[in-house]
């Protein structure tokens, strides 16, 4: 299915792009969350007329991610969990209890934005972990691990 793209989506393509994508991802996903529509003539010729629009629109949003960018990269939290005498956890510390940990701090972070390349952290230490914040900016903090008390 031939797609025209509304705002860039990462390892598809940028703002205005006509891309090829399968059928169930443009229809279940890139469709419904208001990043792509179909490429029909109506539909191009209503997007040409509000580009401008939703170029500022995106840039609005790059700014945004940048600013938050600025108060997020480098933070460091620390999560607390039950762990054995070798270090190892007896759960795991998830994109969710990150989440929970960084907007106690006061950063507004959805789960969803957070990277963890290796899974949930399953043992006691430091971990790197990346936030993408928009396509072009990807902070990075650090979650300390360490044995519940």
């Amino acid at each position: 299915m031939e797609i025209i793209l509304l705002e860039q989506v990462v390892n598809l393509g940028r703002l205005g792009d006509l891309v090829t994508v399968k059928e169930g991802y443009a229809r279940n996903y890139l469709i419904p969350q208001g990043k792509a529509q179909r490429a029909t003539k109506e539909n191009l010729a209503v997007f040409d007329q509000k580009r401008s629009e939703l170029e500022a629109q995106q840039a609005q949003i790059l700014s945004d991610a940048q600013a938050k960018y600025e108060k997020v990269n480098g933070a460091v939290i620390k999560i607390a969990q039950k762990a054995g005498v070798d270090g190892r956890l007896f759960g795991s510390v998830t994109h969710h209890d990150i989440a929970d940990g960084l907007n106690a701090q006061g950063f507004e972070i959805n789960k969803n934005q957070i990277q963890m390349p290796t899974g949930a952290l399953k043992k006691i230490g430091e971990f790197a972990i990346l936030i993408s914040l928009h396509a072009d900016v990807v902070a990075t903090i650090t979650a300390t691990v360490t044995p519940e008390q």
